[in-house]
């Protein structure tokens, strides 16, 4: 199989991810200022928020599916352009109707985007697979953890009514990736490729290997989105502003970030395994420092609270990369599952937990979510690496 070779793909790749997710961001720190607008609680945002995890996660295996099988540079533009037109409208929304539609257009966005990007950063990638996936997720996380910090300045200092103007960014990026990622050639496509999705599915979730990289991954995801969406509440409830929660929000996020560009260096310090253990049994001890400090020390609760972040995504370049190399055919796919289907299935379980805090307390739900990962660690050892 013959690979493209141009040296700047990735990096567009990797600017359209950064933009994707940093719009894709929005919502966090401001959904509580949206929910008071508009006249919501805490539990109907958290089921938007929820169901914007559903549209913008549990649909990307199914686009990977298309995105593998047709090999066109579509789905990075179109889902680059709903991502950035429709959350700034988020701002607008004068009910709740109108809200919900406009998180589900721009979270369908996130869906189309990712798998196929995330395909095509290995097709274009000749060597040093988990550097580049490393530098390639980073930026996604780091362009996250820009958006809090964005749609909250804009909140405070402007409006929420302001925030569509930012849509212009995004189309601008949008054109500019269209001229300079380069099209697959017809030398890239694999012959024979399986073209029924229900055999595919199979194929992929009763492969041992990939089955539990994702596993570990909907583990991770839980901690990451029980925070980012359940603590704003809190901490509005408090009488934070939203430059407090969006800078928050944007250290966690941003430490994530690093965290995966690093991950490669940890790996080879420790060894595959050890580091997907380090990310998973840490988070009960960091979540109880957490939730025991935020009221007594509010500021070493917070960086504690990033620090969370950054060793949580150690391992996310490595469980890609694992699941890639695992099944090769199916790019698109494992990374729709590894990087949205996870993130989706954690979405369902949101659906829940927000009515559950608001039942019986934030610092209690994610007290209980701290735990999950590390009792499910014990399944790292099953996973087939090549340690160096």
């Amino acid at each position: 199989m013959i690979k493209p070779t141009n040296s700047s793909a990735v990096k567009w790749l990797s600017a359209g991810h950064f933009t994707t997710d940093a719009f894709s961001g929005f919502l966090n720190p401001i959904m509580p200022f949206i929910a008071a607008k508009i006249g919501i609680s805490m539990g109907v945002a958290a089921l938007l928020m929820s169901i914007s995890q559903l549209f913008s996660q549990l649909l990307q295996p199914i686009f990977g599916f298309f995105a593998d099988n047709i090999l066109k540079r579509g789905f990075i533009f179109w889902g680059l352009l709903f991502s950035t037109v429709f959350f700034p409208l988020t701002g607008v929304a004068s009910n709740v109707y109108w809200l919900g539609l406009f998180i589900i257009l721009g979270s369908i966005g996130v869906s189309i985007f990712h798998p196929q990007s995330i395909g095509f950063v290995i097709r274009f990638t000749e060597k040093d697979f988990t550097k580049n996936m490393g530098i390639f997720l980073s930026l996604g996380s780091i362009g996250y953890s820009f958006g809090p910090l964005i749609s909250a300045a804009i909140t405070q200092y402007l409006s929420l009514e302001k925030m569509p103007v930012l849509s212009i960014f995004g189309i601008v990026l949008a054109l500019l990736m269209f001229v300079c990622v380069p099209k697959i050639s017809n030398t890239d496509i694999i012959e024979n490729k399986e073209k029924d999705i229900v055999k595919v599915f199979k194929t992929i979730l009763s492969n041992k290997q990939v089955l539990i990289l994702i596993i570990i991954s909907i583990m991770k995801a839980l901690i990451s989105s029980s925070c980012a969406i359940l603590l704003p509440f809190l901490w509005k409830e408090t009488g934070h502003n939203p430059i407090y929660i969006g800078m928050a929000l944007f250290w966690f996020m941003f430490a994530g970030g690093i965290g995966s560009l690093v991950s490669p260096k940890f790996e080879k310090i420790l060894g595959t395994k050890q580091v997907i253990y380090l990310s998973m049994l840490s988070m009960p001890i960091l979540m109880c420092i957490f939730v025991f400090l935020q009221d007594k020390l509010p500021m070493v609760a917070l960086v504690d609270f990033v620090l969370m972040a950054f060793v949580l995504m150690l391992a996310t370049p490595i469980t890609m990369v694992l699941a890639q190399k695992e099944l090769p055919q199916y790019k698109s796919i494992i990374g729709g599952f590894l990087n949205g289907f996870c993130w989706g299935v954690v979405g369902v379980l949101l659906s829940g937990l927000g009515f559950m805090a608001q039942k019986f307390g934030i610092l209690q739900m994610l007290f209980i979510a701290g735990f999950v990962p590390a009792l499910s660690a014990y399944l790292v050892r099953y996973l087939k690496v090549e340690e160096n």
